[in-house]
């Protein structure tokens, strides 16, 4: 579960990037986020994220208030969070393979179970077999499936999405829109931000609209 009770942020220079924001997002319920460039939408998900905290409000995930929390137990929240950048954050210097144990070897798995949830995660989004490679090898397209194999890999009950098909085609973006739904279906909560509507309007899900970081109609 995921609640916004009159969250503002507003960054140093006094830009207030979200203003009085409230909503709910049940576990389990899929959820589109539009809004123009600079809306307000990435601030959003770092906020659920606790990559940033809010200037005033309450954000709680999963029950837990996060501008409450130390900064020591952010990492034990953030193990049930996949999130998936919108500029990939590849290591180009890591195969395939390594940029997806990345997040394993951070939350201290074993080596051996590791290696086993990675190649499951790169299996499920069509990358297995291409593990060894260097990412720089890959289309673009791959390079958004290998991002999304990094943010599910420690099965999250989250998964946060900033515009995962925005530099992609129509028909690339739906086959990603697919992998969400696949992973919707066994129960994960996702937040996806884009600025394309029409796409959305093919799944039928809830959509919060930002305008200036403020919700409309």
């Amino acid at each position: 579960m995921i609640q916004f009770n009159q969250v503002s942020k507003r960054y140093p220079g006094g830009f207030e990037a979200l203003k009085h924001l409230t909503f709910r997002i049940e576990t389990g319920e899929l959820v589109f986020l539009a809004g123009h460039s600079g809306a307000g939408k990435s601030t959003l998900l770092k906020l659920i994220a606790g990559i940033e905290r809010p200037s005033a409000g309450a954000v709680v995930v999963n029950g837990q208030n996060l501008a409450s929390i130390t900064r020591q137990s952010l990492p034990f929240v953030r193990r049930h969070i996949g999130l998936i950048f919108q500029d990939h954050k590849i290591l180009f210097d890591r195969s395939v393979f390594d940029n997806v144990m990345l997040p394993l070897d951070i939350l201290g798995y074993d080596r051996r179970d590791a290696g086993k949830r990675v190649r499951a995660a790169l299996d499920k989004v069509g990358l297995l077999g291409r593990e060894k490679l260097n990412p720089i090898s890959l289309s673009g397209g791959e390079q958004q499936r290998l991002c999304i194999a990094r943010a599910v890999v420690h099965r999250p009950a989250i998964l946060l999405a900033d515009e995962p098909t925005g530099n992609l085609d129509r028909d690339y973006a739906h086959d990603i829109m697919e992998l969400f739904k696949s992973f919707h279906q066994v129960g994960v909560t996702i937040l996806i931000a884009a600025h394309d509507e029409s796409l959305m309007a093919d799944y039928g899900r809830r959509i919060l609209r930002l305008a200036h970081g403020q919700f409309t109609q």
